[in-house]
């Protein structure tokens, strides 16, 4: 199997990579600029002039693509879906927690609730919408995946996580956050495994 990292020069990114290179996986990475990463296989390229031909080496894609730009979240689920639909390849995205529902009739969403920060809901809007997009596309091999409420990116790697579903879920103390560090590990089980396609899943820290 190989596997390409999509924008992994981020934090996440970053933390991605380490995960795959750390299991001895066939990892290829691609970053627009200068490599920050500790793999030695690059490509380098804007995401947005990606092409078929830089994906047909790989088996699983895993986006780690992150904007300010809320609209581009979509643009980039839309244009990943054009270029892997009908194959056997799966894209699996790191996505956001907004879209998670807090009932379980899954009629509320955490980014509706009153205490949502105002200033992270048009991020949360954009990442929703690809997540929307992706449910509509049988065609294609992908999972999104959204991290616990507090996605903390300097918080302690424990080496395991709870998965979850549609819902926002809680640890035994009652949070609902995870690492970086952890959510890269919940990232790899994924694309090693492939438990779960054509789905949303979430994960919390322990």
């Amino acid at each position: 199997m190989k596997y390409l990292v999509l924008a992994a020069n981020g934090k996440e990114g970053q933390l991605v990579t380490n995960e795959a290179i750390n299991r001895n996986l066939d990892v290829t990475v691609m970053v627009r600029g200068e490599n920050k990463t500790v793999a030695k296989n690059v490509i380098k390229k804007d995401l947005f002039d990606i092409s078929y031909d830089d994906l047909k080496p790989f088996d699983v894609v895993l986006s780690c693509f992150g904007s300010s730009n809320f609209d581009d979240h979509l643009k980039i689920t839309k244009k990943l879906y054009q270029l892997l639909k009908n194959t056997n390849k799966r894209l699996i995205i790191n996505g956001g927690a907004g879209s998670l529902y807090v009932d379980s009739k899954h009629q509320q969403r955490m980014m509706d609730v009153n205490d949502f920060p105002e200033a992270y809901k048009p991020i949360a809007n954009g990442m929703a919408k690809a997540l929307d997009y992706l449910r509509d596309c049988d065609d294609f091999l992908w999972t999104y995946i959204s991290p616990a409420q507090l996605f903390n990116a300097t918080g302690e790697r424990k080496n395991d996580y709870i998965l979850g579903g549609e819902q926002q879920i809680y640890n035994s103390k009652g949070e609902s956050e995870i690492s970086y560090a952890d959510f890269a590990i919940a990232m790899i089980d994924e694309a090693t495994k492939g438990n779960h396609l054509k789905q949303r899943i979430s994960v919390v820290g322990i």
